[in-house]
């Protein structure tokens, strides 16, 4: 069985594009994409976004590629980064969730403190 991160690691190498751009542009690490060239199964849905950044066709060196036509691998792609968009909005969530959970507190620490106070009075 090919090993697919050692294959798109030499495509991306010959290619010239810089590695920690290229993760930027998909949205990982550079140390993500270093794990990745060692991952024998690495996922469809990278290596087509990464062919579509560099400009490079895996179909001919992944033979599991080869059975996806053009309209497929668009839809691949594009799957890819709707999950990407995903996680940004995920991110976005979650700050919020923790900034409405700080507030509350905050007030929850301040009435009990201003309890505390009326207590002594």
């Amino acid at each position: 069985m090919e090993h697919r991160g050692e294959i798109v690691e030499k495509a991306i190498r010959q290619s010239g594009y810089p590695i920690t751009k290229l993760a930027k542009k998909i949205g990982k690490t550079a140390r993500w994409m270093y794990y990745q060239f060692e991952n024998n199964n690495m996922s469809i849905d990278y290596i087509l976004q990464i062919g579509e950044c560099i400009h490079y066709d895996f179909s001919n060196d992944i033979k599991e590629l080869k059975k996806y036509n053009l309209s497929n691998r668009t839809v691949l792609v594009n799957n890819a980064q709707s999950t990407y968009l995903k996680k940004e909005e995920a991110v976005d969530y979650w700050k919020n969730k923790y900034l409405e959970l700080l507030e509350q507190h905050n007030k929850l620490l301040k009435s009990k403190i201003s309890a505390k106070q009326k207590v002594k009075i």
